[in-house]
């Protein structure tokens, strides 16, 4: 069976240490705990695809190491089609250094590791995959000359093509936003990516804005405990996010994407595909960890 939704994007092992603040500068603090969690935005964002009821396959690169190996087998677990998880030799595998403090706020360090290795010609190595695919998810976490090839083959192949930039640092290539159709930013990356400070709806919708301006087909824009803002060229829509008491908020933009792709291949329509994200991404941040805190679709039905 073809995989509905490909994940062009990142493989990491995060390393997740919690305490009861972040650490200042030069500063050394006693942590509370410690685990290990199969991580990276692109593999997250596969996995949540899988566990919420859709077709997946991830297109990446991880180094001959150990945590290259859990990382392939925990998507393989998830039924997630691997061909294009390719392993390099005498290179370490992307790691994530994560701190999460007492309110359940992260720092998050990474190291590339294999995901430098997924140059463009890497994934076209794998275009049957992009044929197949009704959606093709990209983030920003391996090379941008690889996302910008990414997205252009996705709107030659006439995909649909959702861009998560995260992280994000400054603006995008003017290029890369006429080949979008959703552009999903947080508040931080929003104003990473338009100048704008944003921190409601409405400067929400200011950089929503400005971003459809550019050429996104349309934005959604992520505010955590404030929901998320739609913003197409027909208008804009609130929704609100699912109250609950968040433990640890690693992964929940990631479930969000995750949950919005596979709920649009399933035939939802595109605001009931984004209120199936938000639930997802509500419970995840319930639990601890990148994939071990995504949902399965069982656990979103009534």
């Amino acid at each position: 069976m073809s995989a509905k939704v490909v994940v062009v994007g990142s493989l990491n092992m995060d390393l997740v240490a919690r305490a009861q603040r972040l650490p200042r500068p030069g500063e050394t603090l006693a942590g509370d705990t410690f685990f290990t969690a199969a991580g990276g935005k692109g593999a997250n964002q596969a996995v949540a695809v899988a566990r919420l009821g859709a077709s997946a396959a991830m297109i990446g690169c991880v180094g001959d190491d150990a945590y290259g190996l859990q990382l392939r087998n925990a998507l393989e677990v998830e039924g997630i089609d691997c061909q294009g998880v390719v392993t390099c030799a005498g290179v370490s595998t992307g790691v994530a250094m994560i701190t999460v403090d007492a309110a359940s706020q992260n720092c998050i360090v990474i190291v590339p590791g294999g995901n430098g290795l997924l140059v463009p010609d890497a994934v076209a190595r794998f275009d049957g995959l992009l044929q197949a695919a009704q959606v093709i998810i990209c983030q920003l976490e391996v090379p941008l000359p690889t996302v910008a090839w990414t997205l252009a083959r996705g709107r030659q192949l006439g995909k649909r093509v959702i861009l998560n930039p995260a992280p994000a640092t400054g603006p995008l290539p003017a290029e890369w936003f006429n080949h979008v159709d959703y552009l999903t930013p947080n508040e931080s990356e929003a104003e990473a990516l338009t100048g704008v400070a944003v921190h409601d709806q409405a400067s929400a919708l200011l950089a929503g804005t400005r971003l459809l301006a550019l050429g996104a087909g349309k934005v959604i824009i992520t505010l955590g405990a404030q929901g998320a803002l739609l913003i197409t060229p027909d208008g804009h829509q609130h929704y609100p996010a699912p109250v609950v008491k968040a433990l640890d908020t690693t992964a929940a933009g990631d479930t969000f994407i995750g949950g919005f792709a596979a709920g649009l291949v399933q035939g939802l329509e595109e605001g009931e595909a984004i209120r199936f994200g938000q639930r997802a991404a509500a419970l995840s941040v319930t639990r601890a960890g990148a994939q071990p805190s995504i949902p399965r679709l069982a656990e979103l039905l009534p």
